[in-house]
Formats: C-alpha cells, structure tokens, sequence
C-alpha cells in the first residue's frame, strides 16, 4: 500500500473509532509494516474487525491472517478439484462386464 491508501484506510476507522490515532506521522510509521499489502485485503480486515469489535485494529489485525487466507483458498481450489475429479470419474464409471463377479467368486472357491 501507498501512503495515501494506508492515510486512506486510517480516516475510515477514525470514524468508527475516534480515538484512533489517523495522523500523517502515525501514518508513516506505518508505512514500513503495510507497504507490501494489498489494500483491498486490508479494508476486508478492517471491515470485518469493526463489525465484530469494540477496539480499534493494530497492524497484525490490519493486516489479517493472510498466510491462513491463503491456506483456506489453497484448500477451497484443491477441494473444488478434488470433487470435479470424482465427477469425471462418476461419468466415466461403467459396470464390470458380464459373469465378471462370478468369475472371481469362481477363483476364491466360492458359489
């Protein structure tokens, strides 16, 4: 994030927090822990923390999970692959061919 964007950010959780420190000094002190952050992920966080919090956010929660945001769509991709898999495998399936089970029943000994 751009200075401007991190100043942007820190105007909106003023409004919901007015003892938030939004200034330009703060900003920049900021700056060294946001700069390689996406800012859309971060208003998401700050969002999703003014809803379901009565203290402002700090850095780490600015900046979220983003490890374990990660994991979760590495999983959610994998998952949805993994069911298109069996999907595929589902419209390829056939039955075994005639006397097949029967074949085999013969070779263990049963009837």
């Amino acid at each position: 994030m751009e200075v401007v964007d991190i100043a942007e950010l820190y105007r909106h959780i003023k409004k919901y927090y007015p003892a938030f420190d939004a200034s330009l000094e703060r900003v920049k002190e900021d700056h060294k822990y946001l700069w390689d952050f996406p800012k859309e992920v971060a208003q998401e966080n700050v969002d999703g923390h003014i809803r379901t919090s009565k203290f402002p956010p700090n850095i780490a929660e600015i900046r979220g999970s983003l490890g374990e945001q990660i994991e979760r769509d590495r999983m959610k991709d994998a998952t949805a692959e993994y069911f298109a898999e069996r999907e595929r495998a589902r419209a390829e399936a056939c039955p075994p061919p005639p006397g097949w089970k029967e074949a085999i029943y013969a070779k263990l000994g049963r009837s």
